[in-house]
């Protein structure tokens, strides 16, 4: 928000200079971003006319021009395009200071000239350097142009929170001014203008509670071609708008001095009534900016019947108005409009046409419903004042159960002192509240408050505090230790906290790294993951469309641009959520993936080389499952992005967790990932999950160990035979190790020999050699049993 010093002060009066207002504005939360002083030295600068204008006898692009100064007529060597005789322009008389020249008599070219007429920008007034500043045909001529322009001023901008849109306008400003500098706003005169005439157009509303209120009025027999006012060209420039015409100016006068945006419409080009509704799909409408847009229903216009009822779309609702029924100069007859749009009804609809427009940017933070009419009742008194004309009746359709009525905030003195740490006066806290416009009644405990219409961000106690706090002033509020005791809380002992998960594969040597939630439907596209995927309805740009529904896609993205980089070996991990449309709503889960290329480890002299591969994260990724004593399975996977052979989908008690293995060499290339990468990605709260640790005692009985070795097809899993020997084994089974894996000369081709340890141990006595062959044999039974693999001779 950009606005005029002086305008602000208009509003409220107060001594602060303009530094202290700078910094008065920034420390109860109004940021002032940038301050421009303007017209600060402007001594010996006076309005002037130019009286004639001839060409200069030695340059084609110089004339020689007579100046009325009001008290004497100058020579004036100039090259500005627009210098003509007529023209009332700035004049720096000789001896003035214009930005870092000093105006001396001088010959240009061998032509006297005694001073310079000067563009905007040489006055430092504004970045228009294409000619001189032309100044209106009335100007008083010999008037020091700083008197006549209103100034010295401040063009201050503001960084405002989306929370605040009551402070889009000076108005709003002026209320937290008021209640810092303990002064009061000055009362606005938005008197009603008397109907002069009956023309008036109907409204009719048809979009229900998105747009709950519509203000019209006619004014007839307008002079548009009259100029805009110096005072009001001068307060739109300090604000950052460039001044158009006068009935465009008025309508951005007005939405920045109230914060209500308002349109105004050639009422010829208008045939009623005017309807607001939805958007009709494929509809299509030419904007005021000459682009010409198509519209879904998602969008809501303003239409009128020309062609039948409707059916012309006439404004682009809360963002634009329409091209053919603009105002030019050659309007007589004007319908101006302001109307109250919700903002969830705003929000995007914008950004969908790649517009950003003033309304659309205060009507999605949230306007006043109590403006419109107040409005339009300004915006009329300055056009009948400045450009003649007779209104009509305010027209105004109002859907009354659809308007947010303000709903009393209790305030306890206690709550207030308990939360600041220290006690403000009862006169202070009525008189900051009442300062900002809240309404305040008395109660036993504190007070009834209740909050003006455009205060809708005030609906708790913490805001009233939050108010409080700022107003009164944080630097007013001393420092204090907190006191009482601290309530400690035990760490669930039934899961294994995110914390420790992060140390964990810290100390595997990876690093952690933190992804946008938000994706290009695209890359899930690679990945074949889109299936469930939540689409955003107001994405900040194309390439961050949905919402991830797997981490790895981030995740090897990033692996990618660290290898482009010259990173020979990359290690990374997340923690983060997933999402997915579940019976219609989006569902959130907690996962962890990692990924990782390159060597094992990083380049030492005492061992070889050697690339990661699935046994490596294999391990990196049981180490996170003993955290928790997980007892994991691993099955081949089908996965689209693993390699066939090289993964293996994750399960813990017969449900799945997520994959692990290496990615697929045709989503590698898909990726333009040069290295080959290994990785895993499951649901962190089941493989967390862990039973309440119990104490066991050791067996005081010795354990005897039995190695096996057997011959079985290579498709048969390990962990399929560990299954089997473990069923086999029963109680006596402590521990099962898988020692040697061989193939080759004297194993036949499509089988392996695998070599396994069993150690077997009893609570109650000493095993014996019966014992030992007994379970030994089942084991050999069940191995041939279920999986056709006979002893290694």
């Amino acid at each position: 928000m950009k606005f005029s010093e002086n305008w602000l002060r208009q509003h409220v009066k107060t001594d602060a200079t303009r530094e202290e207002l700078a910094a008065t504005l920034t420390a109860i939360g109004l940021e002032v971003e940038e301050m421009t002083v303007l017209g600060a030295a402007l001594d010996g600068v006076v309005v002037a006319r130019i009286v004639d204008c001839a060409k200069h006898p030695e340059a084609d692009r110089l004339q020689v021009c007579q100046v009325d100064t009001g008290s004497e007529r100058l020579q004036i060597v100039c090259g500005a395009p627009n210098a003509r005789p007529g023209l009332i322009a700035p004049l720096a008389t000789v001896g003035t200071r214009v930005g870092e020249i000093t105006i001396k008599a001088a010959k240009l070219r061998g032509v006297d000239s005694n001073g310079m007429l000067c563009s905007a920008k040489e006055l430092g007034l504004d970045a228009d350097a294409s000619g001189l500043l032309e100044l209106p045909g009335d100007a008083p001529v010999g008037t020091p142009l700083a008197d006549y322009l209103g100034l010295p001023d401040a063009s201050i901008e503001l960084k405002l929170t989306p929370n605040r849109a009551d402070c889009f306008s000076v108005r709003g400003i002026a209320f937290d001014v008021a209640a810092a500098c303990g002064s009061d706003v000055v009362p606005f005169d938005a008197t009603p203008m008397p109907a002069l005439n009956n023309e008036s157009l109907p409204v009719e509303l048809d979009a229900g509670a998105k747009v709950p209120r519509f203000v019209g009025r006619v004014i007839e027999g307008v002079n548009a071609a009259v100029p805009t006012p110096v005072w009001m060209a001068e307060r739109l420039r300090c604000s950052g708008v460039r001044p158009i015409s006068f009935l465009v100016d008025v309508t951005q006068y007005v939405m920045l001095e109230l914060g209500q945006p308002m349109h105004a419409f050639d009422r010829d080009t208008l045939v009623g009534p005017v309807v607001v509704r939805h958007a009709r799909a494929g509809e299509q409408t030419k904007l005021l900016d000459g682009r010409t847009v198509s519209l879904d229903e998602d969008f809501l216009v303003v239409s009128d019947s020309q062609g039948g009822t409707g059916a012309r779309v006439v404004a682009l609702g809360g963002i634009m108005g329409g091209y053919d029924t603009r105002v030019t100069d050659a309007t007589r007859n004007v319908f101006l409009e302001a109307a109250h749009w919700i903002p969830s009804a705003i929000i995007g609809r914008g950004r969908k046409l790649g517009l950003h427009t003033d309304a659309g940017h205060r009507f999605e933070r949230g306007v006043d419903p109590e403006l419109p009419r107040q409005a339009v009742e300004v915006a009329s008194r300055l056009i009948v004042e400045i450009a003649g004309g007779a209104p009509g009746p305010v027209t105004e359709a109002v859907l009354p159960q659809h308007l947010l009525q303000p709903q009393p905030v209790v305030l306890r003195r206690t709550r207030l002192a308990r939360v600041l740490g220290v006690s403000i006066t009862d006169g202070e806290v009525e008189r900051i509240l009442r300062a900002l416009g809240l309404s305040v009644e008395n109660t036993a405990d504190g007070w009834r408050v209740t909050p003006p219409t455009r205060r809708f961000d005030l609906a708790i106690e913490e805001d009233l505090v939050e108010e409080i706090a700022r107003i009164h002033g944080y630097d007013a509020i001393p420092t204090t230790l907190p006191g009482g005791a601290t309530r400690l809380a035990a760490p669930s002992e039934t899961s294994v906290d995110e914390v420790t998960v992060r140390r964990q594969l810290a100390a595997r040597d990876y690093l952690e790294a933190i992804n946008y939630a938000f994706v290009d439907a695209d890359l899930l596209a690679k990945w074949n993951a889109t299936d469930a995927a939540v689409p955003l309805a107001n994405p900040l740009s194309a390439e961050l469309g949905v919402m991830r529904t797997v981490l790895l896609p981030g995740l090897v993205a990033a692996l990618a641009r660290n290898a482009a980089r010259q990173q020979p070996r990359v290690r990374l991990f997340e923690l983060g959520k997933t999402f997915a449309n579940a019976n219609g709503a989006p569902t959130e889960t907690l996962r962890v993936a990692a990924v990782a290329c390159g060597d094992v480890r990083s380049e030492q002299w005492d061992a070889a080389a050697r690339k990661v591969d699935f046994h490596d994260l294999k391990g990196d990724f049981d180490s996170l499952a003993a955290l928790s004593g997980a007892a994991l399975e691993y099955r081949s996977s089908q996965a689209a992005w693993g390699h066939p052979g090289r993964s293996a989908d994750v399960y813990r008690d017969g449900v799945k967790l997520g994959w692990i293995g290496q990615l697929h060499p045709r989503l590698q290339q898909a990726l333009d990932l040069d290295v080959d990468a290994v990785a895993f990605e499951l649901d962190l709260a089941p493989l967390l999950a862990r039973a309440i640790p119990k104490a066991q005692p050791l067996s005081k009985y010795p354990s005897v160990r039995r190695d096996l070795a057997f011959v079985v097809a290579d498709q048969v899993p390990w962990a399929a035979l560990q299954a089997s020997v473990k069923a086999a084994a029963g109680a006596s089974l402590r521990d099962l190790v898988l020692f040697d894996r061989y193939a080759g000369k004297g194993v036949e081709t499509g089988f392996k020999s695998l070599a396994m340890g069993l150690i077997l141990q009893d609570e109650s006595r000493t095993l014996t050699d019966r014992d030992v062959e007994a379970v030994v044999a089942e084991v050999v039974a069940a191995l041939q049993r279920d999986h056709g693999a006979v002893i290694r001779s």
